[in-house]
């Protein structure tokens, strides 16, 4: 994946760094020694959040961070180095390396694990930089930009034996776990149909070109997606202003960047609120290695809704659910579930407790605190990156039949459409040169 322009050895040479200082045991509940080392690539709003949150843990110390604007990951240090120093009773603290190349980090020894919160576009490069380091992962959903991604990506962290939490974090929330004990267990009966509410597709670009701002990196920004202009809806700039903590930053960052709505770089509504709402979907029936087989969009007649078929018969829709992000809807009940909002009919359902040899399900003691969980068991965490992989999927094939504006037949064991090269050209997609999966 390095620049075809860069040498390996320049590249080491530029990004040579010394190990980073861990802060003693006297002022933190874990030990040095028990204490993950983490770098964050992506230091937006979403990549804010965690640093915010990360920072204030005992178990976990962050030491990297990259960005491709050059003022966020000045900020995003100069915060993170704050909160350090008031944690250590020193005036200064300064042990947060900073790099607009995420390479840098991949290439460092002293990292255990990295959270990567980039646009969707960039999801495979980074996190397979980060595997074939020896490192753990965790990163924002959608998993990856096409079906064909995330294969590979499911493969190679096999093969390394790697921790990778996709960050689907309704999994780590019990409402959605409760919902789907529920429907596992047969409490609502036959599964008949399930509602999902997210957003369309993604469409083709036509913003205008804007100036990128300084300091931002824009040609590494687009990466593998084709080049075109930049436009702040892609990447809002951080604005000028005073910045104590990561509320300012989130306010001086302005909304949430735009990219997802377009082709290039996401899927649109259905990549970003289904990789949430589809994933719940397929936990309740008990597809995470599976999905369904026949994918057909609304045709202004006899199929109102984007319509999903399982091989069991269970017809799943994307359309208005209500209150509900997911409604089950069974022979003998209804369970409705969004962030916040757990109800039943009839509402006796919610009072049904779990008996012996009943199925239960991962119960999350929180997304983060789950991965952490997993990196010192080794074991898969509650949003494993097949899991990841699978629910993305899902959105990827409604995407697509979206797009040819008709039916397809999906098999999920080959993770091929059925019959159908035209869709089978849109599994995969180029990636702009110098960057390959090599």
């Amino acid at each position: 994946m390095l620049n075809k322009s860069t040498s390996r050895r320049q590249f080491l040479k530029r990004t040579a760094v010394t190990a980073p200082l861990i802060l003693s045991a006297k002022t933190w509940a874990s030990p040095p020694s028990e204490r993950l080392t983490i770098g964050v690539v992506g230091i937006g709003k979403m990549g804010g959040n965690h640093c915010d949150y990360l920072q204030g843990r005992d178990d976990v110390q962050i030491v990297a961070l990259c960005d491709v604007e050059s003022r966020r990951f000045e900020v995003g240090r100069y915060l993170i180095d704050e909160a350090y120093a008031s944690r250590i009773g020193k005036g200064k603290y300064a042990s947060v390396e900073k790099y607009g190349d995420f390479r840098a980090i991949a290439e460092r020894n002293d990292i255990d694990a990295v959270l990567i919160a980039v646009p969707d576009h960039w999801h495979l490069l980074v996190s397979l930089a980060m595997v074939r380091s020896g490192k753990d992962v965790y990163c924002e959903k959608p998993l990856t930009l096409t079906i064909g991604e995330g294969r590979i990506l499911v493969n190679e962290v096999r093969k390394r034996a790697r921790v990778f939490q996709t960050g689907s974090q309704q999994r780590s929330e019990g409402g959605f776990r409760i919902a789907c004990e529920l429907v596992r267990n047969g409490k609502i009966g036959e599964v008949k149909e399930i509602h999902v509410s997210v957003g369309g597709p993604s469409e083709e670009c036509y913003l205008p070109p804007m100036p990128a701002p300084e300091g931002l990196d824009w040609d590494f920004w687009l990466g593998p997606a084709p080049y075109r202009p930049y436009n702040s809806e892609f990447a809002p700039s951080l604005q000028p202003g005073p910045i104590g903590s990561w509320e300012d930053f989130n306010r001086l960052i302005g909304g949430y960047p735009n990219f997802r709505g377009y082709k290039d770089y996401s899927g649109g509504g259905m990549t970003d609120w289904g990789a949430h709402h589809f994933d719940i979907a397929q936990w309740g029936l008990g597809m995470d290695e599976s999905g369904p087989v026949e994918i057909a969009p609304p045709n202004g007649s006899d199929v109102p809704h984007l319509t999903y078929r399982y091989a069991n018969g269970v017809i799943m829709q994307r359309r208005d659910a209500g209150k509900a992000g997911v409604l089950f809807i069974g022979t003998e009940g209804k369970i409705m579930v969004n962030r916040g909002y757990l109800d039943a009919e009839p509402a006796g359902l919610l009072r049904e407790q779990l008996r012996p040899g009943d199925i239960r399900l991962h119960n999350s003691r929180g997304h983060h605190e789950d991965w952490f969980d997993a990196i010192r068991t080794r074991s898969k965490p509650i949003c494993d990156v097949e899991i990841g992989h699978r629910s993305c999927t899902v959105c990827h094939v409604g995407n697509i039949a979206s797009w040819l504006n008709r039916p397809v037949k999906w098999d999920p064991q080959s993770e091929c459409f059925i019959n159908d090269d035209e869709a089978n050209r849109l599994i995969n997609r180029p990636m702009r040169a110098p960057w390959t999966l090599a």
